[in-house]
């Protein structure tokens, strides 16, 4: 029977996990120390641990390491009502196959609890072929969400390793945090980390600020130049913005990537380079690499782990939380002491689509905290646009743009005609609903034949409901199933004028 063991001081805990996932297929043990674990991990040899990080004795992080040092194969759950970025970042590292936060879901700890035990049979029972808290450092990507949560387990999982790690986001996500968090989390944190935005520098002379220039190069050159990659050396590199490097630079680097080793722009010296590098961008380099403006190779070489960050519409529980990160900053920047948001204030921010993600809502706060005179952030304070942006997002014209800058940025092929039938949708629901369903005047209203409203129906698959009338004012509710021109037939309205044959 499998065994599982959960270390935690609170009594409440111990007795609420225990009554819960205690089963005839599953033996609950109880630790209220980190020592008392660890012994009993040396003599029960559990399948699994539910770990508290905040003990008595000590750090659940530094218990982690050694019950790895018992027993590195032993998956290892660790739990906190105490939950920084830097906390679960560090557990991941240090080798937990989970980070949870209190109050926990008894589902969410049963199906992981499951996980792990099978993740413990795998990992101890061979394959068998068959015969013939306060004093941590403050956050710097703050966020309690499940999907800041996955972005932490990625950072955990990939730092310690010494490959590429490619950040995809959109800007204002923070991926030049995530880059440094990889840092002081990777084997190199004891080198330089140095960050360059590719898209900031001319492309004429981005060749030269990566890998360093001769005297006499180029017009201007009058001094040897050593590149970011030579600064860098065993330590990290970061390159934002690595979809608006140019071809030929690209190749230079995919060359280095390969062989750790590339020429100072005019010079005959090859230099050795032992750098990690971490490149961000928040194009999509697929459909970069489709159009030839991005190398498949190179984009192959620097997806060695990839790391995607949500924009903030996708995780707005986490807007109270940086709302009141920012103004913990923001007061200690510029002597304010505005201390609560009104709900009026974080129903507005809530609302607003936030293009510019993070950084878009820090400037929005460093504008409001400015302007404040009290200690709470009303929403007179916030930028005019921001609510005109809120009435254009709320207008059709404010969709109508928002879906085709997504297409264009996901670089979805056939965006005119993808956008000219999500405004037929709009239009022809309009119409009907107007009409109460009646084809002939919505026709007539939208000035097209009856059949071309009948053809752009069946197109876009909208089915009229035959309740919105009575029965005796009902227009033909019925789609004809004749064809439409889209499977070889001629077109509605040609066939309505087309002279006809005995």
């Amino acid at each position: 029977m499998p065994t599982l063991l959960v270390i935690d001081d609170d009594p409440e805990v111990l007795y609420s996990v225990e009554r819960s996932l205690r089963s005839p297929n599953l033996r609950v043990l109880s630790a209220a120390s980190a020592q008392e674990g660890i012994a009993q991990v040396r003599q029960q040899r559990p399948d699994a641990v539910i770990l508290d990080v905040r003990l008595p004795d000590m750090s659940g992080l530094e218990a982690v390491e050694l019950i790895r040092e018992i027993d590195p194969r032993l998956p290892i759950v660790v739990i906190t009502a105490f939950a920084t970025t830097e906390t679960a970042i560090e557990a991941i590292k240090r080798g937990a196959f989970e980070y949870l936060l209190k109050p926990v879901e008894l589902q969410q700890l049963r199906d992981v609890v499951r996980q792990a035990i099978e993740l413990s049979r795998l990992r101890h029972v061979p394959a068998v072929f068959e015969q013939d808290a306060t004093d941590e450092p403050a956050d710097r990507i703050v966020g309690r969400s499940p999907a800041m949560q996955a972005v932490y387990k990625a950072i955990g999982r990939v730092a310690p390793l010494d490959v590429t790690v490619l950040v995809l986001g959109e800007s204002g996500t923070g991926k030049e945090l995530v880059a440094q968090a990889l840092y002081h989390h990777g084997r190199r944190c004891n080198g330089p980390f140095l960050a360059l935005n590719c898209a900031a520098i001319p492309e004429p002379l981005l060749e030269s600020e990566l890998f360093g220039h001769e005297r006499g190069a180029f017009t201007g050159a009058d001094r040897r130049r050593i590149g970011k990659f030579e600064q860098a050396n065993h330590g990290t590199l970061f390159l934002d913005e690595i979809g608006d490097m140019s071809l030929p630079t690209q190749a230079k680097l995919l060359r280095l990537l390969q062989e750790q080793r590339f020429d100072r722009l005019g010079g005959n010296e090859t230099v050795e380079s032992d750098v990690r590098v971490i490149a961000a961008t928040n194009q999509n380099l697929e459909a970069a690499v489709a159009a030839g403006r991005f190398r498949q190779d190179l984009y192959y070489r620097l997806r060695g782990y990839t790391i995607q960050l949500p924009p903030l519409r996708e995780h707005l529980e986490d807007l109270p939380l940086l709302v009141e990160h920012f103004m913990d900053q923001f007061n200690r920047e510029l002597g304010k002491f505005v201390r609560c948001v009104s709900p009026a204030t974080l129903e507005a921010l809530a609302e607003h689509t936030w293009p510019g993600n993070v950084r878009e809502l820090q400037n929005v706060l460093r504008h409001a905290l400015i302007h404040a005179t009290g200690d709470t952030l009303t929403p007179d304070l916030l930028p005019g646009d921001l609510f005109r942006g809120l009435r254009e997002a709320s207008s059709p014209n404010g969709d109508i743009g928002r879906l085709v800058q997504d297409l264009l940025r996901d670089g979805t092929p056939d965006v005119y005609r993808r956008v000219c039938l999500e405004v037929d949708r709009v239009v022809l629901e309009a119409a009907l609903q107007y009409s109460r369903g009646n084809q002939v005047l919505a026709s007539e209203l939208l000035g097209i034949s009856r059949n071309t409203l009948r053809a752009k129906l069946r197109t876009l698959g909208l089915v009229l409901q035959k309740q919105l009338l009575p029965e005796s004012d009902r227009d033909d509710q019925t789609l004809p199933s004749e064809p439409t021109g889209t499977d070889g037939g001629e077109p509605a309205e040609r066939r309505e004028n087309a002279p006809v044959h005995s």
